[in-house]
């Protein structure tokens, strides 16, 4: 890192401490935008093209004009990245309804808003990586998908604030939100898969994109990696049953990456140790991100 951490913000880099929003800005005032969290390994940004076909599809959903194309975005993430010197790291791109009036109207904010914040991040102590998160169900419901999607990656992020607090109070690190009718969406920050036991061999399942969930780039990278070293992966509904009966469970992310789970509501998962799958993932997606891929 240079001396000063530098901040992106519509078109400038700035110091950190220059780095300023406007108290008018929709993004602040009403959770009104969307953003991206990527990471880089060996000075190269991972899925950096997928992340934002994702920011525009999340844009383009809640009717939201990003005020630049995707290649001059593209540049003005591999510049911040540039600018502060980092090998390994974490970008926030973070696209606001930018600033307009206190009323909620969408079109009194005439332009809106960038920044690119390049930085680090530990979503969890190393320690869970090798002994295994415990992690709770949360009483706090998922979004409806009739409301606001799952899978728009909205700057709105309540639900999985309420469902952290709920973790903490619980002295976990993590926690389960189900949807309205009781299946499993996804934990507060991360993807969830389960390894299952099935007559002749094992099966990895997670919940699928109808139960309300962010279709999350580490999933989908954890998929791949798992049918091409020969497992079954199915996307099912699941419940927490499913959770308590599972052999394994880990959880993926762009932060976490891929990190075990052992136990969930006091249950211990298997024999209360992180599973063979799981490891046999976690190093694959470590051999992956050695070259990470920027498509």
């Amino acid at each position: 890192m240079p001396n000063e951490q530098l901040i992106w913000m519509d078109g400038t880099l700035v110091p950190a401490a220059d780095a300023r929003i406007s108290v008018f800005d929709h993004g602040l005032l009403y959770g009104d935008g969307v953003f991206e969290g990527l990471r880089i390994y060996n000075r190269r940004i991972l899925k950096l093209r997928t992340h934002l076909d994702r920011l525009w599809n999340s844009a383009r959903s809640i009717q939201l004009r990003i005020p630049y194309t995707e290649d001059e975005l593209e540049q003005a993430v591999r510049q911040t990245v540039a600018a502060n010197e980092k090998q390994n790291g974490y970008i926030r791109l973070v696209v606001t309804r930018g600033s307009g009036t206190l009323g909620i109207n969408p079109y009194q904010c005439p332009r809106a808003f960038v920044f690119i914040i390049v930085g680090d991040i530990q979503v969890y102590p190393a320690k869970f990586y090798q002994e295994g998160l415990s992690i709770i169900s949360s009483a706090t419901l998922q979004k409806h998908p009739a409301t606001l999607s799952p899978r728009v990656k909205s700057l709105n992020y309540l639900a999985n604030v309420l469902a952290k607090l709920e973790a903490i109070a619980a002295g976990v690190e993590e926690a389960v939100l189900y949807n309205a009718q009781g299946y499993v969406t996804e934990c507060v920050v991360d993807n969830i898969f389960a390894v299952q036991r099935r007559r002749g061999g094992q099966v990895i399942n997670t919940p699928p994109l109808h139960a309300g969930l962010l279709e999350g780039v580490t999933r989908n990278l954890v998929i791949e990696l798992a049918e091409q070293a020969g497992y079954e992966v199915h996307q099912n509904d699941m419940t927490r049953h499913d959770l308590y009966s599972a052999q394994e469970i880990f959880l993926t992310g762009t932060g976490a990456e891929v990190v075990p789970v052992v136990k969930v509501d006091g249950r211990s998962i298997g024999d209360g140790k992180p599973g063979a799958v799981t490891g046999e993932l976690m190093r694959l997606y470590r051999q992956l991100i050695e070259n990470a891929p920027e498509d």
